[in-house]
């Protein structure tokens, strides 16, 4: 608009039959003059109608953007250029509707040691990959050197912001910052996962505006936000397990209307945190309204299965495992307790998630629970109906670390049992031997994906993997329950099987041109055959998990009772309550 005040000597003409409308003031004034009374009826009903449209069309947009339902009254974010509000550096106020919210604000330090700085250049070694061949797309192709799409989110940008962060990689985090900012558009025409999508890009979004205080995080999060809600429209508030964000709608699979375990109950850190940030309590609300209906359903030992009908709000199936769509159910019981309060009292609303979650750990001692032969390692199994599978997920290996981080909360509680503490760390010590040896044993010191445990008397090897199963992803839970395990019980072992895994990732899976690619074969180091993907979460938890374990006790950056880490590894402050 602004060029049509540099162009002289030309005009503009609009045509109503045979009528000339000139730039001129004095050209628009002679020739409306001249039209008849039904010709400027004519003009002026037109225009009339042209404003209308105009503003309707506004109108409707700006509702879309909104996406409120007219039975709620919303008051959204505003965003002052000219007098941005000020972040404190340690709370952010809640309009006096609930107490402050503790922010933490944790300034960059990067490295502190040359273990650190190896995981830092290992770090600058997978974002060169990215940035190079698959900037702004999802994920990296490192062998191919291609992009590989999966939401159009620029889904390992999101995903990484927090670990630039404490890395104190500044012109990284600008530069993925700037992206956000000018490029992040949720306007994409397609169907994503709902537990996906939050805890990658609400849980990166999130942890980035509670480390760096930047607005344009805490903007896009509650857009996103605002766009999830009807997800959890459905006739049961069991969450539909597809969100389309542009359309702002949501359904299920087209094989089934069922959801999984884990992508309906890992949802609520994320949503509590987006409603304790913006005072918009719908948020809350809706991840409550899950929690009460998986509270109340019959979960014999305190397993669940892991199908759920999203129309009934009824468990399908009788599977039971901590392995995939079932793990971060239990690991998040025990987390939004921690975010509510951390009250063990029988009074508190909240007493149901960690008494949901202490009856699941008696489950999952009880009925999953076994030890190999020869070599006695403790392994959790799943159940299939009623027959018990040997069979143990990688995805598992973060149960070590709830565990110690559950005993961490509860050895302060006045009169727990003691008996039941021990059980904790007991269970904790030896599930996380049992992860570090499915990486020991392997020829290229990483481990499979699944692998199947001997129980029999006879056997000679604890466990073995089959050949479907060799392939390994960068997966974090190991990693992460070895951090937990050293910075809850000071073992410095634990850092020297963290270093041992981080050499091997080293040694088998960095690409030289640029990045880090999963392998089919973990047990050939002669031929580990690359998958050719680099997945986000091998930016966004296991190297950050890697950073953090090998902090020096007087440096470290996060005290857990400040702290929760979301499934994605997101940095999420707890509440003051």
């Amino acid at each position: 608009m602004s060029s049509i005040n540099t162009i002289s000597n030309q005009y503009y003409s609009l045509n109503l039959g045979t009528i000339e409308i000139k730039q001129s003031r004095q050209s628009i004034y002679r020739y409306w003059n001249r039209l008849h009374r039904f010709q400027k009826t004519l003009v002026l009903i037109v225009v009339f109608l042209s404003v209308l449209y105009v503003l309707s069309h506004i109108e409707f947009h700006h509702k879309q953007l909104k996406n409120i339902p007219s039975n709620h009254e919303h008051q959204p974010l505003t965003r002052d250029k000219a007098n941005p509000r000020p972040i404190p550096d340690r709370f952010v106020a809640m309009n006096g509707k609930r107490p402050p919210y503790s922010i933490f604000k944790v300034p960059m330090k990067g490295p502190s040691n040359e273990r650190q700085k190896k995981v830092v250049d290992a770090f600058l070694h997978a974002w060169k990959g990215y940035k190079e061949n698959a900037w702004g797309e999802d994920e990296l192709k490192p062998i191919s050197r291609r992009s590989s799409s999966w939401f159009n989110l620029g889904l390992t940008i999101v995903d990484s912001l927090d670990t630039m962060y404490l890395m104190n990689l500044q012109d990284q985090f600008k530069d993925a910052r700037d992206w956000i900012e000018k490029s992040l558009n949720f306007d994409v025409d397609r169907y994503n996962n709902l537990f996906e999508l939050t805890i990658r890009i609400l849980g990166g979004l999130l942890s980035a505006y509670h480390l760096s205080a930047d607005q344009i995080f805490l903007d896009k999060a509650y857009e996103f936000g605002n766009r999830s809600l009807p997800a959890f429209d459905t006739k049961s508030a069991i969450p539909y397990s597809d969100l389309n964000l542009m359309r702002r709608k949501a359904k299920s699979p087209s094989w089934t209307s069922d959801s999984s375990l884990s992508e309906v109950s890992t949802l609520s850190i994320e949503f509590n945190d987006l409603t304790y940030l913006t005072g918009d309590k719908r948020f809350e609300q809706a991840i409550n309204k899950i929690n009460q209906i998986l509270h109340r359903l019959n979960k014999p030992n305190g397993l669940a299965p892991i199908f759920i009908d999203t129309n009934e709000g009824q468990f399908r199936g009788r599977t039971i495992t901590l392995g995939a769509r079932g793990d971060s159910y239990y690991e998040y019981l025990l987390k939004q307790w921690i975010q509510k309060g951390a009250k063990y009292d029988k009074n508190d609303e909240n007493f149901y998630l960690i008494q949901n979650w202490l009856e699941s750990v008696r489950g999952i001692k009880s009925k999953l629970v076994q030890k190999t032969k020869p070599n006695g390692y403790m392994f959790v199994g799943e159940l299939l109906s009623d027959t018990y599978s040997p069979k143990m997920d990688h995805l598992v290996c973060f149960l070590p670390g709830n565990l110690a981080l559950g005993y961490s909360y509860l050895k302060k509680v006045p009169d727990f049992p003691e008996d039941d503490l021990k059980d904790l760390m007991n269970m904790a010590q030896e599930l996380t031997e049992t992860c570090y040896q499915m990486y020991a044993q392997f020829a290229t010191g990483l481990s499979p994906e699944i692998v199947y445990f001997n129980t029999h008397e006879d056997s000679t090897k604890d466990f073995y993997v089959k050949d479907n199963d060799r392939h390994n992803l960068l997966r974090p839970e190991t990693v992460e329950s070895l951090y937990y395990m050293k910075k809850i019980t000071k073992d410095k072992k634990y850092e020297e099987y963290g270093w041992k895994i981080f050499e091997s990732f080293e040694k088998y899976t960095k690409i030289e041109h640029g990045g880090y690619s999963s392998i089919n074969d973990v047990t050939n180091p002669e031929r580990v055959n690359f998958r050719d993907k680099m997945e986000s979460f091998f930016l966004a938890e296991t190297l950050k998990y890697l950073y953090l374990l090998f902090e020096e006790e007087n440096s470290e950056s996060f005290d857990l009772k400040r702290w929760l880490i979301n499934t994605e590894a997101h940095l999420i402050p707890i509440p003051i309550n």
